[in-house]
Parts: structure tokens; C-alpha cells; sequence
């Protein structure tokens, strides 16, 4: 099968102002594909969109849009209709997460980030689904977590969203075989403290890997930008649903797991591929 040739194509990034985000668009744009860059704050979406240009020659629209409000991805989809801007590709990629005790949680932040995490995605997907299967070239990518593969006490909600990103991904690159969408799920293994600033929250005592600290984790925990390469990397070569492993971690055996194992003996399914380093 051919691979995506992303020139002349439109991508739209959430959660474009910074991290993976805009490491994403960077990406998207060095292979030549045009962006839409969403997010809140219009002042780093603008810096960003000059550079793109700049460096690359490609159109870079800066969209403010807050995804915490319900039906953005329908604004969305009528804002760039209007503007005449088609869209060929979609990295969900906005999120955060709260952290603390469920119980002691403020209920309107844990609608925002439902919202955000789940609501406006499907949302986001469901306004650009059939474009991306018309094109015959189209491409969806998901940012998941680590923390979609267990629960994660102190931060159940986040956990929970991030499995229905991974749950829902693998349905929707079934839904699509034969029909143009190379699907891609990224797990990027970034520094938490990015997922949780938003919310003022802190890690809990071995909850997710601490950025700072020493050893075999924080080594092996790629920057951004080589998680966006990789993952728009795979989306490009058709691989279908490309789902990293997790990392085995000597500190924490319990870590380890083999997605094989998870989807069943001979059970090729929506995995082609493993990227082990997201």
C-alpha cells in the first residue's frame, strides 16, 4: 500500500500552544501538510503559525477555541467550512488531567475535563470522520497515556478517559478498514507535570514517573518531538492503529506489559505495529 503524501493536505492539531502539540504541527508541516493549530491561547498558537510558514512554506491557521465547552468540534468543523478550509487529517491531541481523591474533586472541573479528554473528541472525530474517509489519504491520531492501560487511584478520572481514547481508537480504525483513514494512537511518555499544570495538581508517590528523577525511566522517555515523528511516521506508512507498549521498568515490574498478550494469541486486530519508544 502507498504511503500518505501529506503535501497539500490540512491537518488539524489540538492542543497546539505548546508540548506534544505543537511538536505535532512542526512535524505535520516539515512533510508539507498544511495546519489548523486549536487551542486557548491565541498568542502562542500565532508565534507558532509565523514559524511554520516561515520555516516550512505551508498555510498555519491559529484557531482559538476552549475544548472544555460542549459541541467545539461542530464549531470547529463550521468555522473552517466558512473559511473554506478542508480538512484531510485530525491529531487529537488536547487533554489534561485532575489529581487527587475522586471524592474530594471539584465537580466542574471534572466535567471540563471530561470534555476535553472525551466529550469533544468524539465530538472533533465525528465532525471530521467523513471528510478524512473521502480523501482516500486521511489520517486521525489520538493522544492516549500510560494511564489508559490501568486504573490510576489519585487520578481516576484522567485513567478513565484515556482508556475510552484507547478503547474508541481501536474501534474506529476497525470501522475504517479499506476506506482511506490511517488511524494512529500515540502514548506519548512526556513529563506529567504538562498533563496536570492546568489543574495545580501534583503527582502522587509512584503514580506516574517523575520527571526528575534519576535512571532507566526518565532515559528512556522520548522529547516530544520524537514521539509526534514517530507517531505521524506510522499514520504515513499506513500502519494502521500503531499502539505502544509499555516500557518494562526495573524500579516497577508491574509496568511491564506485552499488547500481544493484550489482545489475544494470533489476534492481529488494529495493531500492526508496536512503537515501543512513544
Amino acid at each position: 500500500m502507498r504511503t500518505i503524501d501529506f503535501s497539500g493536505q490540512t491537518t488539524v492539531v489540538t492542543g497546539a500552544s505548546s508540548g506534544i502539540g505543537a511538536a505535532f504541527a512542526r512535524e505535520l508541516a516539515r512533510r508539507g501538510s498544511d495546519v489548523v493549530l486549536v487551542a486557548r491561547r491565541l498568542d502562542r498558537l500565532t508565534d507558532l503559525a509565523s514559524e511554520l510558514r516561515a520555516r516550512h512554506g505551508v498555510r498555519a491557521t491559529a484557531v482559538q477555541l476552549d475544548l472544555s465547552e460542549p459541541g467545539a468540534g461542530r464549531r470547529l468543523a463550521a468555522d473552517l467550512a466558512g473559511r473554506g478550509i478542508r480538512v484531510d487529517g485530525l491529531v487529537n491531541n488536547a487533554g489534561f488531567g485532575t489529581n487527587g481523591a475522586f471524592h474530594r474533586e471539584d465537580p466542574d472541573r471534572l466535567t471540563d475535563e471530561i470534555n476535553v479528554d472525551v466529550a469533544n473528541l468524539v465530538d472533533l472525530t465525528r465532525a471530521f470522520i467523513e471528510p478524512l474517509r473521502d480523501s482516500g489519504r486521511g489520517v486521525l491520531v489520538n493522544v492516549a497515556s500510560a494511564a489508559a492501560y490501568a486504573p490510576s487511584p489519585g487520578m481516576a478520572v484522567y485513567a478513565a478517559c484515556k482508556a475510552f481514547v484507547l478503547s474508541f481508537t481501536e474501534a474506529l480504525w476497525y470501522e475504517s478498514r479499506g476506506t482511506g483513514p490511517a488511524g494512529s494512537l500515540a502514548r506519548p511518555r512526556t513529563h506529567p507535570h504538562r498533563v496536570l499544570r492546568r489543574s495545580g495538581g501534583r503527582c502522587l508517590p509512584g503514580q506516574l514517573p517523575d520527571p526528575r528523577a534519576g535512571g532507566r525511566d526518565r532515559d528512556a522517555r522520548p522529547g516530544p518531538g520524537t514521539a509526534a515523528e514517530r507517531a505521524v511516521g506510522s499514520a504515513e506508512r499506513r500502519h494502521g492503529l500503531v499502539a505502544p507498549s509499555l516500557h518494562p521498568s526495573p524500579h516497577r515490574p508491574d509496568r511491564r506489559a506485552d499488547l500481544g498478550a493484550f489482545l489475544g494469541p494470533g489476534r492481529r486486530g488494529g495493531l500492526t505495529g508496536s512503537n515501543k519508544s512513544c
